[in-house]
């Protein structure tokens, strides 16, 4: 037997005893795909809990918010109050200077009245006063009896005690609506301190009212602008769930082709002829695969390679099998053309191109790699795990 197909047959048992070990068939996925899947799950779960804090958000936003209503309620009625009293100071403050306004018109006929009367007995004393010699000897001549001179002369004298007694009544008349004035006036100064405290409560009201619908309709802002994000995050989940679908769908593919390839028949090495560009190929794709893992990785990854080119469910080429479509990671991201177009592959990236070529095997039959994860089992070489 050739040494070629002793290394195969001795891979082949390798690989049997793989299958024995790694009973879980659904490890047998892409690394790209599985890993896409749980980045996409993971992903979505942040979405999700990044929804759940903005509507939590929201629910408290609202919570606030509605007790701002209430506060603007009982501000609105206070307010209202206040209004209403300042109203009713207002239309006493208007009745008290009606009633000033009347009192200082009495006042003034008052004063007119005293004047009056003080210039009306000022002149009946100032002729009783020149007159009097000549008004008693006229009462003397012209009364009869002495009595009668008496009751004139007495007349004279109650004249001058009506005068005087009119005088003082107009004088207290004066004084009382003095005081009366001066007491609305006092009046009317508390109710202008009151007015000044209405005044100054509505106002503080109106402030209070006008901050708090301020903070009602930054809220409201706030709100809708949560709630549209709590829509895109829905709409973004939506996405998500499209994608783990598409992936779970692809996964799903994966594995069965996994098991199809377990099961199908293999060519022997021998029976294929690899070209100088495909030594070129392969040698940059274990570059860019596995360009900074020990020797060993690097020949794990290029007999991955040639493990496909081998099983009858992936190409026969070796191009094939690197340029199939979602399969290898450089090839779509343009990391193998930049390496191709540069040749970067090294020396030890080539030995590793060759010795898997030749048909050396460290991994088994094993058609997949990634960098490991959680469940899934398989040979572990470097950075990678192999199934």
């Amino acid at each position: 037997m050739k040494a070629a197909g002793r290394r195969r047959l001795t891979a082949g048992f390798l690989a049997a005893v793989l299958m024995l070990t790694v009973p879980a068939v659904g490890a047998n996925a892409t690394s790209d795909t599985r890993e896409k899947l749980e980045k996409a799950k993971q992903e979505k779960q942040a979405t999700e809990n990044q929804k759940n804090a903005a509507e939590t958000n929201i629910d408290n936003m609202e919570e606030v918010q509605t007790g701002l209503k209430g506060e603007l309620n009982n501000l609105t009625a206070q307010l209202t109050e206040v209004s209403n009293n300042l109203e009713t100071i207002e239309n006493n403050i208007m009745a008290k200077n009606d009633e000033i306004a009347a009192t200082q018109e009495e006042l003034e006929k008052a004063k007119e009245s005293e004047a009056w009367q003080y210039t009306c007995m000022k002149k009946r004393i100032q002729f009783m006063y020149e007159q009097s010699s000549q008004m008693y000897l006229e009462a003397l001549f012209t009364s009869s009896s002495f009595a009668e001179f008496l009751n004139k002369s007495e007349y004279f004298e109650q004249i001058a005690a009506y005068d005087q007694k009119m005088l003082a009544k107009y004088k207290e008349t004066r004084k009382q609506i003095e005081e009366k004035e001066a007491e609305l006036e006092s009046e009317k100064a508390e109710l202008d301190e009151m007015k000044a405290s209405a005044e100054a409560e509505h106002e503080k009201f109106s402030g209070l009212i006008n901050r708090t619908q301020g903070n009602i309709s930054a809220y409201s802002s706030q709100i809708a602008s949560a709630e549209a994000e709590v829509e895109a995050l829905e709409a973004q989940i939506e996405e998500q769930n499209k994608n783990i679908s598409a992936l779970q769908k692809q996964l799903a593919e994966e594995i069965a082709k996994s098991r199809l390839a377990a099961n199908s028949s293999w060519r022997d090495i021998s029976e294929v002829s690899f070209t100088e560009d495909d030594r070129y190929l392969l040698a940059n794709l274990i570059y860019c695969e596995a360009g900074g893992e020990p020797y060993d990785g690097q020949v794990a990854v290029g007999a991955v390679v040639i493990n496909r080119v081998l099983s009858s469910v992936y190409p026969s080429t070796l191009s094939g099998v690197i340029y199939q479509n979602r399969q290898f990671e450089p090839v779509s991201t343009g990391r193998l053309a930049l390496a191709l177009a540069e040749n970067r592959a090294t020396a030890s990236c080539y030995r590793a191109a060759d010795e898997a070529m030749s048909g050396v095997t460290n991994v088994g039959n094993c058609v997949y790699f990634r960098t490991p994860i959680p469940g899934l089992e398989g040979i572990n070489i470097g950075g990678h795990v192999f199934y």
